[in-house]
């Protein structure tokens, strides 16, 4: 019997005619419903005319999860007054109950999509009802995408209904018209809003630390475990309290013990029994209960007897590292509309109150939405959807959010280097293969080669361990957790069994994945081989100073105490990496040999012959490297390609400058008069500042440099035979180098003196009786010589760039000072017409 009593109270009853007409007349509508009205019950078995006058449809109805799919399907069976997988159905991965008389089927957006994949035009269904679409899963965003192709190219005929819980539905108008013209989408819009909530701000104490990674503040599940407890005591009806993710969850029951309530636990992973005791509502004795929960309970379900929603204000998002093939989880604030949806829960039943552990000031700083999943996610399985679609670059698909170009371009690599996509992106039979799986592209190779090496059994059952990690109390050894799975009673080894189950008939319903028993291999060995199939980038050589290094450049580092640790070599299932962290933790492992590492990862194998600068001086080597680990290591000697010696000695000289080469003392004056000259003349002067003379290395030190292999050779170029190279021969001002810019300055007692010119300007260092009888300071190009006049004995007296003023000003000074201390040489009342010479007063007379 159908229960129209409770059918009646749902307030989307109101919107069913107006939806019925949309979808009669276009085909296609929007249904924007908030939380509790009904829409994932109500409407579909009104799409289907089971209740209503509408006519008799088939309808498919996908949800995000699995958990709702259950809860979706067994809530309109009971409203239809019948058990489930009679007029109602629902099929989730690995579980089907449904019949020939099924009218409403509920999937996961996921088995919507393999289904849409293997037959495009969904024979049999008249209306597809996509649900939470406001969510952002990239599934569903999928899903939409492939349907309105669907609808353009193959059956215009089938109904699309995409429902949103948030204000966002004009997006999904446009959308689910942009390929077909006559304007969006009809938007139909349900006024209710359940019983309504009160909203409670309560944040907790000043000093919470900001959540990162995976990690939350003990002090802030204190205080939601202080507020759910208020909650007992101020409020009738059970508490619904929100946390990010599983270990908040047990660690705030473990906060919570002693409460006067039932505390169940709620989440992905969660017993089916504990799903169906939060579905059924108060057990016997009508005790009070607490559902602590992860976002599963966001939307699409209906906890009975909820009247508070207490919740900690955050979420779990994905996160990553394409380069390195690395996926982690962050904890974020959540967003405005989840936080709606959450608060809506409180409301189903009866007027309810939301308890927010922030405070209203921070209402206005969160994102109005959930980060759409395209933006932030793996694109590998949507990669080979799209591919197998027909539209490998994505560019066609009618999408909210096109995908990031740097993800799309990773998850293509990826795919190439597993054979699933040819050169051009296209999806070959592989491809097809894998993408028929319903695994991750990475597990799907693993499971067709596995099979074909270990036999399709062992490598089901490894698999299955891949596509959902096994609980943490199973250990980090993937071998271990194999053995603990088939021994397990609890929910994941349940869950693991019915998977294997799937995979194992899927991988022999494909061609190429048929195999006998494959090998003979060990339990450690075969669940080592599956593992580096599905992640080559992750296989890890350790390290010699701890730890270990994947091919893919990331560190790994194992726990305390993990067995692994002393394994030379492993593949890595599951690892993380935040942004806080230089290596990656690595949660889940499996020991492999070399030989497993290079057939795995065969694609990253290469040998090249490294030379570089490295210590100070040029190593030359053969390195056979898998990916960034290097497998063998030989000397390559006077075989080094001299192409390769040459830029290395380069970047040597980049490194340590020219003090490489060999500066006898004709060398540094030469580049000091050359600096001179480019300062003073310009022109076509070379500039033999450091900097420039490396940028020009390869220019002035030919033909020595190519000829050169090692740091002794380039030690033996003489710097300034190799600095003549740098004259302005060609203009002919080389030959001038000696006239502008001489080594020796002729002074009037004779002597040829040396020039200085390494401070900038040129310095003449003379003894102050050889420069007598001289009025005019000598120049050199053009610049006055700065001359130090030095005593007898060789000391400086007096420093000037104006000898006629010297003479006239200074000069009776320094000859007071002098005169009695040297006085066997001459002292001149005037220089200015004195003889000069460099000898003393008696050789003097005697030479007159």
């Amino acid at each position: 019997m159908i229960r129209n009593d409770v059918l009646d109270l749902l307030p989307v009853r109101h919107a069913v005619p107006e939806l019925l007409a949309a979808l009669e007349g276009r085909g296609t509508a929007v249904l924007h419903a908030p939380p509790g009205t009904g829409k994932t019950t109500l409407v579909p078995l009104a799409l289907a005319g089971l209740i209503g006058d509408g006519p008799e449809r088939r309808v498919l109805v996908a949800e995000p999860r699995r958990m709702a799919v259950r809860a979706a399907a067994g809530r309109m069976a009971w409203l239809l007054g019948e058990e489930v997988g009679g007029t109602v159905g629902f099929a989730v991965r690995g579980e089907r109950r449904a019949g020939p008389a099924t009218r409403v089927e509920v999937v996961t957006t996921g088995l919507l999509l393999q289904r849409l994949q293997r037959d495009p035009e969904l024979a049999g269904v008249d209306v597809v009802l996509l649900d939470e679409c406001h969510e952002r899963h990239l599934d569903a965003d999928t899903a939409l995408a492939f349907l309105v192709d669907v609808r353009a190219a193959l059956r215009p005929e089938l109904g699309v209904v995409a429902a949103s819980a948030t204000s966002d539905a004009e997006a999904w108008a446009r959308l689910l018209t942009s390929q077909e013209g006559g304007g969006p989408a009809p938007v139909v819009r349900s006024e209710g809003e359940g019983h309504g909530f009160a909203v409670v701000h309560a944040p907790p104490a000043a000093g919470i630390r900001p959540a990162h990674g995976t990690w939350v503040d003990p002090a802030l599940l204190r205080h939601v475990a202080a507020t759910v407890r208020g909650a007992l005591a101020r409020h009738e009806g059970d508490v619904l309290c929100f946390l990010p993710g599983t270990g908040e969850i047990a660690r705030t029951a473990g906060l919570l013990d002693g409460v006067d309530a039932e505390v169940l636990q709620l989440h992905g992973r969660a017993p089916a029994a504990v799903q169906d005791a939060v579905l059924r509502g108060a057990g016997p004795g009508g005790r009070r209960r607490v559902v602590l929960s992860t976002s599963v309970a966001e939307s699409s379900l209906t906890v009975p007897g909820v009247r508070v929603v207490v919740d900690a204000g955050l979420a779990r998002e994905p996160r990553m590292d394409h380069a390195r093939g690395l996926g982690s989880l962050a904890t974020v604030p959540v967003s405005a509309a989840a936080a709606t949806q959450r608060a809506g829960r409180s409301g189903r039943e009866a007027r309810g109150t939301v308890y927010r552990c922030w405070s209203e000031a921070e209402e206005s700083g969160r994102a109005r939405f959930p980060a759409p999943e395209i933006r932030i996610a793996d694109l590998a399985g949507f990669a080979l959807r799209a591919a197998c679609w027909g539209d490998p670059t994505a560019e066609g698909l009618a999408l909210l959010d096109a995908p990031p170009a740097g993800a799309l371009a990773a998850a293509r690599s990826v795919l190439a280097a597993i054979g699933a996509v040819d050169a051009s992106g296209k999806a070959t039979g592989r491809g097809v293969r894998m993408a028929r799986l319903g695994v991750h592209p990475r597990l799907g190779r693993a499971l067709l080669d596995g099979a074909a090496e270990v036999g399709a059994r062992r490598a089901a059952e490894v698999v299955a361990l891949l596509s959902e990690e096994p609980p943490r109390e199973y250990g980090d050894d993937l071998a271990a957790a194999w053995r603990e799975a088939r021994r397990g009673g609890d929910a994941y080894g349940a869950r693991w069994r019915a998977e294997v189950r799937r995979l194992e008939r899927a991988a022999a319903s494909e061609a190429e994945a048929v195999a006998g028993d494959g090998s003979a291999a060990g339990e450690d060995a075969v669940a080592g081989v599956v593992t580096a199939l599905a992640f080559p980038e992750r296989v890890a050589r350790a390290r010699e100073h701890g730890g270990h290094l994947m091919v893919s450049g990331s560190g790994a580092r194992l726990a305390e105490g993990s067995g692994l640790r002393s394994a030379p070599w492993l593949a890595v299932a599951v690892a993380d990496r935040t942004a806080r962290d230089a290596t990656a933790r690595v949660r889940l492992a499996a020991v492999v040999d070399e030989a497993v590492a290079r057939r795995a990862a065969g694609h990253l194998l290469r040998s090249d012959e490294e030379v570089r600068w490295e210590d100070g001086d040029v190593v030359a080597r053969s390195v056979e490297r898998l990916g960034a680990v290097e497998l063998t290591v030989r000397p390559l000697g006077a075989g080094a390609d001299p192409a390769l010696v040459r830029e290395a000695l380069l970047d040597g000289l980049r490194r340590e400058g020219t003090g490489l080469l060999r500066w006898r003392r004709e060398a540094v004056e030469l580049r000091e008069r050359l600096a001179f000259l480019r300062g003073a003349v310009g022109g076509a002067w070379p500039d033999v500042a450091e900097e420039a003379l490396v940028e020009r290395a390869e220019e002035w030190l030919e033909p020595e440099l190519s000829r050169a292999a090692r740091r002794a050779d380039l030690g033996r170029i003489d710097a300034g035979e190799a600095l003549r190279r740098l004259l302005p021969w060609a203009s002919g001002e080389a030959g001038r180098l000696d006239e502008l810019a001489p080594e020796r300055i002729e002074v009037p007692s004779g002597s040829r003196i040396r020039v200085a010119y390494g401070e900038g300007r040129p310095v003449l260092a003379v003894k102050l009786q050889e420069m007598f009888g001289l009025a005019e300071t000598p120049r050199v190009a053009g610049v006055p010589v700065l001359v130090h006049l030095l005593s007898p004995a060789g000391r400086p007296a007096a420093v000037t760039a104006d000898l006629a003023s010297f003479w006239r000003d200074g000069y009776r000074a320094v000859r007071a000072e002098l005169r009695g201390r040297y006085p066997r040489h001459p002292w001149p009342e005037d220089p200015s017409a004195a003889v000069a010479t460099r000898h003393t007063s008696a050789r003097l007379r005697r030479e007159g």
